[in-house]
């Protein structure tokens, strides 16, 4: 491939970005995004065979996103595990709630290629980073499955609060009370 080939790719996968962000996953067309890139409506087929090709490039940059802000905050690891979950928590429903559409694009594994283009290389990790910080806490449990069971707790948390149902069902300000009886429903309460 060459450099220019390299940024059109690139420029394509960006604007994608930015359409998703702005108007949601539904807006993710490859006439819309050939659109606002520029190019002729078939161009991105050069660099993107299908349409799932594409969308996954696009969430591969959501989880890239992700990561980093996860990364960033495991770096030196001198919290304890249950405090490290905290975080990881807080990280995750805090970029749902701010990242919408990608977020929504990103867990659609039924819309995307997950084998494609390093998106899995880029989204186990993080589950990964919960599954070892869930049996620092737990050890006496299956790790995977409680990590599974809490990430799908976070999740509808970040759902259920984006579209409004949890405010009016439970009269919370904020998720943080929320997450923080997730954390203790999966993980025993925390001792204080």
């Amino acid at each position: 491939m060459t450099e220019q080939e390299a940024g059109l790719r690139a420029r394509l996968v960006s604007v994608g970005v930015d359409l998703v962000t702005q108007e949601g996953a539904q807006a993710l067309s490859l006439r819309e995004i050939a659109r606002r890139a520029g190019v002729s409506h078939g161009a991105p087929r050069r660099y993107f065979p299908t349409h799932l090709e594409l969308l996954s490039a696009i969430a591969r940059e959501g989880f890239a996103e992700l990561g980093a802000e996860v990364a960033e905050e495991l770096r030196g690891g001198e919290e304890s595990p249950r405090a490290q979950l905290a975080a990881l928590a807080r990280i995750y429903v805090d970029f749902a709630l701010s990242h919408r559409g990608m977020y929504e694009l990103m867990f659609r594994h039924d819309l995307l290629e997950s084998n494609s283009l390093g998106l899995r290389e880029t989204s186990l990790p993080l589950f990964n980073s919960l599954v070892e910080l869930v049996s620092r806490v737990r050890p006496d449990v299956r790790a995977q499955d409680v990590a599974g069971a809490l990430w799908a707790n976070l999740h509808g948390i970040a759902q259920l609060w984006g579209w409004g149902s949890l405010q009016l069902a439970t009269g919370a300000d904020g998720v943080e009370p929320l997450v923080r009886a997730a954390l203790d429903a999966h993980l025993g309460p925390e001792a204080r």
